[in-house]
């Protein structure tokens, strides 16, 4: 990703400077009510799920009722009444039929309705006149009837045209059957029943089951709560421990560096000192003597000397920085500087004043070690700046030099050999959760740019 600056190359994102975000520490208080919170959906979907299997657990039960009904109905009381006559209209068969299912049928309160078909879709009768004699075309499942004489129920379609009397009553249960007039003729006896039979049901059946599953969830969470609040003290104790064992960490490795730099830099670097010093004694001696050849091996070991002692002291800069130790990150900043100054390299360190944690004091060290040490060794530059402020919410450490500069962007896919710099720089800024790019082109110079977010 790449940003443009205003008046310079490309910014090139190394690590983008994501926050990490902190280990939150368990609260029992919030575990519990999320704990409590989902067995409460969890009731109320159990719940949900109840009523509707008991609806539709019901209606069947409800649809079989009212078939077994419906066959007690036309065996008993509408199969003797009919007449041949009704095939034609005749008042009298009709008026039969009428008696019949008015004193017995729609004397209970399921029934709402009864009609009597032909197979040609005339109604032969109903209990409401205004359909005695109307046409209607028959659904496949009333003309299978004639064909495969069996009970039908099913919920009432109160949209089609025949239903147009039975509207207003709420849903309804449909049931037809086929009877047989004196002569033989098929007719479909087709009954109307409440609703209401399939609600309360329902009601019953959801009754019947929610006390037991709802109590038994609720007793589950009852006896979840102690075993989790044993859990989370255990978990809290783990909690302090690890952190207890992690900050020892840390304090142990602070010290061990602090103990390793001082041990070197008191014995090894002191001895090689020493023998620099003797060495090039020597060296001069055997000048003195006349003995050239001894005198430059001993001038070569003496110097081979004081770049070990050198590469000694980088390493104890790198382990445990002085400045940094002691002085803080500003005087630590400023020793890097006075070793490009004694180079003939300007160097302004300008830090004003933010506060930094010690890990975020190392990551802006150890940055800062190697843009110098870039400057010193490629750049070929005669300034450089090191700034440290606070812009825009966060912490932002600046490196910038006037020098050669390079590639980026070639840099990042074809690294030179060994030299893998940009990547490890911007590895190390991202496990930190800060912000890491750089803006460079050749004869441009180089901007380094470390982002901590406050």
């Amino acid at each position: 990703m790449n940003v443009t600056d205003r008046d310079g190359p490309a910014w090139v994102v190394l690590a983008s400077g994501a926050p990490v975000a902190p280990e939150r520490p368990v609260r029992r208080r919030r575990v519990f009510l999320q704990v409590i919170l989902g067995a409460l959906v969890v009731i109320v979907a159990v719940a949900i799920a109840g009523v509707v299997a008991a609806r539709r657990l019901a209606e069947a039960e409800a649809v079989s009722d009212a078939a077994g009904t419906a066959d007690l109905l036309a065996e008993l009381l509408v199969q003797p009444a009919l007449r041949d006559g009704i095939l034609d209209g005749d008042a009298a068969a009709v008026d039969a039929v009428d008696a019949v299912v008015r004193a017995h049928v729609l004397a209970g309160p399921p029934v709402v309705r009864v009609k009597l078909w032909d197979p040609a879709g005339r109604i032969l009768y109903s209990d409401e006149p205004r359909l005695i004699g109307a046409t209607f075309a028959l659904g496949e499942d009333e003309r299978e009837v004639f064909a495969d004489p069996r009970t039908r129920a099913e919920v009432s379609d109160l949209d089609a045209p025949e239903n147009v009397y039975e509207r207003g009553r709420g849903q309804l249960l449909e049931t037809y059957r086929p009877v047989w007039a004196p002569s033989g003729q098929p007719l479909l006896f087709e009954a109307y029943f409440r609703y209401d039979e399939v609600t309360a049901r329902s009601g019953q059946l959801f009754r019947g089951f929610a006390g037991i599953t709802l109590s038994s969830l609720l007793l589950l969470v009852v006896l979840l709560l102690p075993v989790l609040w044993r859990l989370l003290d255990r978990l809290r104790l783990a909690q302090a421990q690890r952190e207890s064992l992690l900050q020892r960490a840390v304090d142990a490795s602070a010290d061990e560096r602090r103990r390793i730099a001082g041990t070197l830099h008191d014995g090894v670097v002191q001895d090689l000192v020493a023998t620099s010093f003797a060495v090039a004694g020597a060296a001069e001696q055997a000048a003195t003597d006349g003995r050239t050849g001894p005198a430059a091996e001993l001038r070569r070991a003496a110097a081979t000397v004081r770049t070990s002692i050198g590469g000694l002291r980088s390493l104890l800069v790198d382990i445990y920085p002085p400045g940094l130790a002691d002085g803080g990150l500003a005087a630590a900043l400023d020793d890097l500087a006075a070793g490009l100054r004694s180079r003939d390299i300007r160097v302004d360190v300008e830090v004003d004043a933010v506060d930094l944690d010690p890990d975020r004091q190392r990551l802006a060290y150890r940055v800062a070690r190697e843009c110098l040490g870039n400057v010193s060794r490629h750049s070929g530059a005669t300034t450089a700046v090191v700034r440290l402020t606070r812009q825009d919410g966060a912490d932002v450490l600046e490196i910038a030099d006037d020098g050669v500069g390079f590639d980026v962007e070639a840099a990042l896919a074809r690294p030179a050999e060994g030299h893998f710099g940009l990547r490890v720089l911007g590895d190390v800024a991202g496990d930190a959760g800060a912000g890491l790019r750089v803006a460079s082109a050749p004869g441009a110079g180089t901007r380094w740019q470390l982002r901590f977010p406050v």
